[in-house]
């Protein structure tokens, strides 16, 4: 069985404190130490977590997402999800997190939000 495997690449062309991360791979019980140990380490204002190249997203991935949410909240910082795959949204819708987590369409929407 492969190894399930998350890439994460800083995508250039944020602005006033903003960072794109694109994520491609699965956000899954086997990555999320990982994703969470790296995208904690994130300082910029407002992280937006480009998801169009996520395959698949479990309740491990779901509860990593929350867990960033917050921390990133608690620390006054923002965090938006953007460019869903229909598996990631249909996770997302099922759990309810969509009326936590602000989700975009694209990630120029998610920037833009961010600056508002």
């Amino acid at each position: 069985m492969e190894t399930a495997r998350l890439e994460m690449e800083r995508v250039p062309g944020g602005q006033n404190g903003d960072l794109v991360t694109k994520l491609n791979g699965k956000l899954s019980l086997e990555t999320v130490s990982t994703f969470i140990q790296t995208m904690r380490q994130e300082t910029a204002s407002h992280l937006v977590l480009d998801m169009s190249g996520v395959s698949f997203l479990d309740s491990s991935g779901v509860g990593a997402l929350v867990s960033l949410f917050v921390t990133r909240q608690h620390a006054g910082k923002k965090m938006a999800l953007a460019s869903l795959t229909k598996q990631g949204l249909a996770v997302l819708q099922v759990s309810g997190l969509t009326k936590l987590i602000p989700a975009y369409a694209t990630v120029e929407e998610a920037v833009s939000a961010g600056n508002r």
